[in-house]
């Protein structure tokens, strides 16, 4: 499995932002208050995901006083990785493009508050994108000392 490119991640925020922006456009007045309950949910996958990364970094390089991690465990912890971070930049750019859309209302009390929302949740998936890729890149296998020279 290769690991992901930062770069693809950002293309996939800016054109599901670009698309939510579009949609949002003509149905705003239709939508339902956005929730906040969003930014801890995805904070603490995030803080979930990072302890996740540490731990696992700590038991590949056998570090004292770590059990040593099977090999199963770390392919689920990688594909756990790689879509934790595809599905948090599709979410970011969702709610970077919907608080695209309110930031140009922000004179009214509604969309003010659901911009600070759609931004809460927007830092909130850069911050699980942040730490899924730490996760998949400390279910890496150490290269051995032989491979190095």
């Amino acid at each position: 499995m290769k690991l992901t490119h930062p770069g693809r991640l950002v293309g996939i925020v800016i054109v599901v932002a670009l698309i939510a922006w579009a949609l949002v456009r003509p149905v705003y007045a239709d939508l339902p208050l956005m929730p906040w309950t969003a930014i801890p949910t995805v904070l603490l996958l995030a803080i979930g995901e990072g302890y996740s990364a540490w731990t696992t970094k700590a038991r590949i390089a056998r570090k004292p006083g770590t059990k040593p991690v099977e090999p199963l465990a770390v392919a689920r912890l990688a594909a756990l990785a790689k879509a934790s971070a595809y599905v948090g930049a599709a979410f970011a750019g969702l709610f970077a493009g919907f608080g695209l859309y309110t930031v140009q209302m922000f004179d009214r009390e509604t969309p003010r508050s659901e911009f600070f929302i759609a931004t809460g949740s927007f830092l909130a998936c850069v911050a699980l994108i942040c730490a899924a890729l730490y996760l998949e890149r400390a279910c890496r296998i150490p290269k051995d000392s032989d491979e190095q020279d």
